[in-house]
């Protein structure tokens, strides 16, 4: 049995991680929190791995409260970038194989047709340039890390547009959902399997060069007025949703206006079937 470690393991990937663990059998999946083990702490990270035999690390920490990091850059690069950078050169010491998560939010936005892993990063933001940063220290140890990009993640768990949408939907009677802005929603559940399907994958295939950066969303387009139409739809509310611009809708930090992701890579490399996000989002809203 494999010894994965999952840093941040109480956030919405994380406990997600935790719901399909024992699809797994064969992996033995342990959970940390910043009060368990601070990545941004080299001396603990070296502790834990001496004390531990790691195989894989799926690293799910991060700084993501992308308004607040535009006057907070030091904390998010503090997480988001040098964090990373000891956590790989640790994995890296001990053969441990890392997949790092990233976000959608290292592009510019200013494209109209899908994201590839081999487009020009062009973060608009302290949040997207942290990432940044992090993919490039996630892989300069090991050409073998595993970076997953991801959009528009949701869940049963913690703070995210979906559960803020249901309860404002049962406080409001009217509600201003931007609608210029396009994506793919991303169920945490989906991404979960996902990051496990990848790593049985590497299990059953050792000697496959699988490292490199991948995409992942669920699949079809949306915006995230529609997004919310939906919502309303499937929870039978009767709230009344209008359409706005983002101009409307001020935010310290600028919104990608298109991060559509293409997957084809990650559905190519591990033969994964991605489910439409609609299909995801009613599934999600059953278990709320």
């Amino acid at each position: 049995m494999k010894n994965i470690l999952v840093t941040g393991g109480n956030g919405q990937l994380g406990q997600a991680l935790q719901k399909v663990a024992g699809d797994f059998t064969q992996f033995n999946l342990l959970f940390t929190d910043y009060q368990d083990l601070d990545i941004t702490d080299a001396d603990a990270l070296a502790a834990y791995f001496s004390a531990q035999q790691i195989d894989a690390c799926i690293n799910c920490a991060a700084y993501t409260a992308v308004d607040k990091a535009e006057t907070d850059e030091d904390k998010a690069f503090l997480l988001n970038f040098q964090a990373v950078l000891s956590l790989a050169e640790i994995c890296a010491q001990h053969n441990t194989q890392l997949l790092h998560i990233s976000t959608d939010y290292v592009f510019s936005g200013k494209q109209n047709v899908p994201y590839t892993e081999q487009d020009d990063t062009d973060p608009q933001g302290i949040y997207g340039a942290s990432k940044v940063r992090g993919e490039a220290a996630a892989a300069g140890y090991n050409p073998d890390t595993i970076i997953l990009r991801t959009s528009w993640l949701y869940s049963e768990y913690a703070v995210n547009f979906v559960k803020r949408m249901r309860e404002l939907m049962q406080e409001k009677q009217e509600l201003n959902v931007v609608f210029d802005q396009t994506g793919t929603p991303t169920y945490a559940g989906d991404l979960a399997k996902a990051i496990l399907d990848i790593l049985q994958f590497k299990t059953a295939n050792p000697d496959a060069a699988i490292g490199g950066v991948y995409h992942y969303s669920n699949e079809g387009v949306t915006s995230w007025f529609d997004f919310a139409v939906t919502i309303k739809e499937m929870t039978n509310a009767t709230t009344a949703i209008y359409p706005v611009t983002s101009d409307k809708y001020k935010t310290a930090a600028v919104r990608p206006a298109y991060s559509v992701l293409n997957k084809e890579k990650i559905k190519s490399t591990f033969g994964l079937t991605i489910p439409y996000w609609r299909d995801s989002l009613a599934k999600c809203l059953k278990n709320i």
